[in-house]
């Protein structure tokens, strides 16, 4: 604060009086207007703080797990993080090589704005991608919208479809975003849970199932959408083609939209085949289909995203575009523009990135789950995605949870497993809605594209801890 505040801040009086002392030291003489001093009034406080408070369609404005668990990172420190999912070693050469070329290139445009819809490279690849995995020629102009990640094509269908009263079908566990997205929209989210259907001996991401007549009640004149993530995250579930045919029959019945997050097409593993619900009889119409390109080519930081589906679905995604995001960045969309080019050159070849990254996986996945196993976890194994939910219980008797504050188990656990093992990861009960967080609480989500030495220190971090409390 300057010295002049301060001072406004005394009495005229008292102010001359210590002005006249400051200057006989500092030779500063500066004449005080006498102000006012507003005296705090807490009706009128109460009034502002009323009017200026955040809007009731973000609730309270609690943290998400992300935030908080990021957050957790900085301050624990733990050896190894398991509980974002980002890889933790270098994209392909050829990726990150398109982008520094464009960065330091000749063509001064590619570092301006571009079409705001989406790059036209970018857009014009994306169709040579999907149009044979649809089976139909999709329309790179009207047919597909760039977004700031996937994330933001999920806001952009949402917000561009969802009305004040309509209801959307949730599964869980779901991508925490969508509750929120949901409601800000002024929507109503119906939650129905997947949940294994054994619970006994391995267990993999197909044996977490819906109840199929529960998911038929559900139905209604007031449904809107339903929000279908398969491959799943954070179970790693394929979704099969009999379960999809049903939500096909039930949309169409119900004159539902269908928006399948599909983000993890790529890391399916075999014998499992990703099946897109669009394909379907009678869905293409009715089907807004989102992907990432952080999630394809290993460059979660990008934040690049697209949606495809009928122009006429997509026109409402492109109003909530052009009135949030605009544009996306200009040098990112031609890095991932050139990075398709590579890939559609070689697609058929088991070099294809496309094709390599669930090939580069499976074992990372295979150890993680004998390491787990191997240490009283008790792991899904997923079918597709890099991610583990494992149930955690048979350690409960080694870990004192009695000291954290939080609500739910699963939170506790992981906390007091970062602080304990130094190895972080996630709680599944941020991914139900508070009816159901119950059903989260025995499980942790670790991810496991990570570099393999990391892999190596959680196995040897585990023992470590386990070794301490037997």
């Amino acid at each position: 604060m300057s010295l002049t505040l301060l001072l406004r801040r005394l009495s005229y009086q008292r102010s001359q009086t210590l002005l006249a002392a400051v200057s006989a030291h500092t030779g500063i003489v500066k004449q005080i207007k006498p102000v006012q001093i507003v005296r705090n009034n807490s009706k009128q406080a109460g009034v502002m703080s009323d009017k200026f408070s955040l809007p009731t369609r973000y609730g309270t404005g609690e943290k998400s797990v992300w935030v908080e668990y990021i957050q957790l990172n900085l301050e624990y420190k733990p050896a190894v993080n398991l509980g974002q999912g980002f890889p933790d070693y270098h994209a392909p050469d050829h990726v990150r090589k398109a982008l520094a070329d464009i960065a330091v290139g000749d063509n001064p445009l590619l570092n301006q704005y571009t079409r705001g819809f989406g790059h036209p490279r970018l857009v014009q690849n994306l169709s040579k991608i999907y149009s044979p995995l649809i089976g139909r020629e999709i329309d790179p102009f009207n047919e597909i919208l760039v977004s700031s990640g996937a994330y933001e094509a999920l806001f952009s269908s949402i917000l561009g479809h969802v009305d004040t009263g309509d209801e959307v079908i949730v599964i869980e566990p779901f991508f925490d975003c969508y509750d929120f997205m949901i409601r800000s929209a002024g929507g109503i989210p119906r939650f129905i849970p997947l949940t294994p259907k054994k619970t006994s001996g391995d267990i993999t991401s197909a044996d977490w199932v819906l109840d199929e007549k529960e998911l038929e009640k559900m139905f209604n004149s007031r449904t809107k959408m339903i929000i279908l993530n398969t491959p799943h995250n954070p179970l790693g579930k394929v979704f099969t083609q009999r379960e999809l045919e049903l939500i096909a029959d039930l949309c169409k019945k119900h004159n539902v939209l269908c928006l399948s997050d599909e983000v993890y097409e790529w890391m399916v593993y075999e014998p499992n085949k990703h099946i897109r619900i669009a394909t379907l009889p009678g869905m293409w119409e009715r089907t807004i289909t989102v992907g990432s390109a952080g999630k394809t080519f290993s460059v979660t930081g990008w934040k690049i995203g697209w949606a495809y589906g009928p122009a006429n679905l997509m026109r409402n995604l492109q109003v909530v575009h052009q009135n949030c995001v605009y544009t996306c960045c200009t040098p990112v969309q031609e890095a991932v523009a050139r990075s398709f080019d590579y890939e559609l050159a070689r697609i058929n070849s088991p070099d294809c990135y496309l094709v390599a990254l669930k090939r580069e996986l499976l074992p990372k996945r295979d150890y993680l789950v004998k390491i787990l196993k191997e240490n009283g976890f008790k792991p899904t194994v997923p079918e597709a995605g890099y991610f583990i939910v494992a149930d955690w219980t048979q350690l409960e008797n080694k870990i004192d949870l009695s000291q954290e504050p939080d609500k739910y188990k699963d939170y506790r656990f992981t906390k007091k497993f970062a602080k304990e093992a130094s190895l972080l990861g996630i709680p599944p009960s941020a991914f139900y809605s508070e009816d159901h967080k119950y059903l989260g609480e025995n499980f942790a989500r670790f991810c496991f594209i990570k570099k393999d030495e990391n892999l190596e220190m959680t196995e040897k971090l585990m023992k470590q801890w386990n070794a301490k409390k037997k």
